[in-house]
């Protein structure tokens, strides 16, 4: 498979150099890095080989086509393990660390590209997603009418999700609806952190509406295993949540207690201590 991304610049980009969008962005490649990516002619603008100092425009078309070593995909578990196949649907089992959609670094390491490849799936339509070091279950439509059906469902709330959790500290509760918002965490090193707002606190502005229902199933030696069924879909709602009410999940790197574990992660530079975490 030959790997094309084609990014429409959003209008919040207007007067921001080609050069600054991409290292700003997209940052699993340097600054640096995207300096030879333009060089070599391998990125687009509206068509045609542009200079780092170009201006972009709302509305500007990039299409980056990068060599086979210009990405270098991370190792990630591929023992995926099918539970169901109708003529409509795949139950998946998803294992971690596996993502489920290309992005960033990862193209061929994911679970839609190793169904594609393995299964002869031409348009693996995900249902539901789950993060890359997430472990659990994955609907895949084998068309887009099927994957509209059954995400309606969702959206109705028709189907419920349950997801078994390990967090750090004794939870003082034996069960809790936790009810407020998830905002981008503006304090955050990471552009795609979010943090949680209990609804008892002011709404925060832009914040997203997100209810997770906890259950303490056990605890002891400083750790708790809860069961988590999210009431809303929100991205990181879970993680986000326990995190902010005190809960961190065990050896996540974002949204653990150091989130700069996470960048060395990013960076392929997780030293033994950090491994150790």
């Amino acid at each position: 498979m030959e790997r094309r991304l084609t990014i429409t610049v959003p209008a919040n980009q207007a007067g921001t150099s080609l050069l600054d969008y991409l290292a700003q962005r997209f940052t699993y490649l340097s600054r640096s890095r995207w300096q030879e990516e333009l060089a070599f002619g391998r990125l687009l603008l509206n068509g045609v080989s542009a200079p780092p100092q170009a201006m972009l425009a709302p509305g500007d078309q990039l299409v980056y086509q990068p060599s086979p070593s210009a990405l270098q995909e991370p190792a990630v578990a591929i023992d995926y393990c099918i539970l169901h196949e109708d003529d409509h649907l795949l139950v998946v089992d998803k294992p971690a660390p596996l993502p489920c959609h290309p992005g960033g670094r990862f193209f061929a390491h994911t679970l839609w590209a190793l169904l594609r490849e393995q299964q002869g799936l031409a348009r693996p339509s995900f249902v539901n997603r789950l993060d890359r070091e997430t472990s659990g279950i994955v609907l895949v439509a084998k068309s887009p009418e099927v994957a509209r059906v059954c995400q309606e469902q969702f959206l109705a709330g028709s189907v419920e999700k349950e997801y078994l959790v390990l967090v750090e500290g004794e939870a003082g509760f034996a069960e809790q609806d936790a009810e407020g918002w998830l905002a981008p965490d503006s304090a955050s090193l990471v552009r795609k952190k979010i943090r949680f707002v209990p609804s008892g606190e002011a709404a925060p502005f832009g914040g997203a509406v997100c209810a997770t229902a906890l259950r303490r199933l056990a605890v002891g030696h400083g750790l708790s295993l809860l069961a988590a069924l999210p009431r809303t879909g929100r991205c990181h709602q879970i993680r986000a949540t326990l995190l902010g009410l005190g809960l961190p999940v065990v050896g996540d790197k974002l949204y653990g207690r150091d989130e700069t574990i996470f960048l060395r992660f990013m960076d392929d530079r997780l030293s033994e201590t950090d491994w150790a975490v």
